[in-house]
């Protein structure tokens, strides 16, 4: 497992921009834009979370048409429905952009169904880049609260069926290139040392609250300066 501080990350990944297969033309101020984004919220929210993220993204030479942000039903289960859900809304952003790989950025729960679709539901050809921020990838005890009557939280729960899956074998699999975002004061991921997993790029974000992930600049900036990292 490999750790870092935000500081140190943004120096690590500070590099040229490698086009995706499907590169379109970008403004003057970008070299290039990358392949498009699909952003995954966490638990009892939804895609407007990313405004903030979104707007960073347009910042650094994103178009408005290259960032997508797929809504779903967290209470539902990580394996059995949503992955499914989410591989068929990446089809179609990859049939509306003509782009033959997308990148994503998750947050929180939503790093599990994103994990799953590319370990078990043939993501991984397609993902080039997966970022989980405060992802709960090895469980949160915070998680029992709700256990008895949510499946989502069921899924969360530290050696689940979905994280005993996950956690099997090679954790970040296949072509597609991982990393994880933390934070010491996170509240949320009981232990934050749930978040980093064993092959990925893993950067302690200081110390922040569970959604300050969502608006940080910094940490926007890792994730945008590891988006344009090419494929291992």
């Amino acid at each position: 497992m490999r750790l870092v501080t935000a500081a140190a990350a943004l120096a690590l990944l500070a590099g040229t921009i490698v086009l995706g297969p499907a590169a379109r033309a970008t403004p003057a101020h970008a070299a290039s834009v990358p392949v498009p984004v699909v952003f995954v919220h966490g638990r009892n929210a939804d895609p407007g979370v990313w405004g903030t993220m979104k707007d960073r993204f347009k910042e650094a030479g994103y178009p408005e048409g290259d960032l997508f942000a797929w809504g779903y039903d967290s209470s539902r289960s990580t394996n059995e429905v949503l992955a499914g859900q989410l591989a068929a809304y990446v089809d179609s952003v990859r049939a509306t952009t003509g782009s033959a790989q997308v990148d994503i950025v998750a947050h929180s729960q939503g790093s599990l169904p994103t994990r799953w679709y590319a370990k078990f539901g043939g993501g991984s050809d397609v993902v080039r880049h997966l970022v989980s921020l405060g992802g709960p990838n090895h469980g949160t005890s915070l998680a029992w609260a709700c256990a008895i009557w949510d499946q989502g939280c069921r899924d969360m729960t530290p050696n689940s069926y979905v994280e005993s899956h996950l956690a099997s074998g090679d954790e970040t699999p296949g072509a597609t290139k991982y990393a994880t975002f933390w934070s010491d004061c996170d509240g949320f991921i009981l232990p934050n040392s749930s978040v980093p997993l064993s092959g990925a790029v893993n950067t302690d974000a200081g110390c922040l609250a569970h959604n300050d992930l969502l608006t940080d600049a910094p940490t926007a900036q890792g994730v945008l300066n590891f988006l344009r990292q090419s494929v291992r």
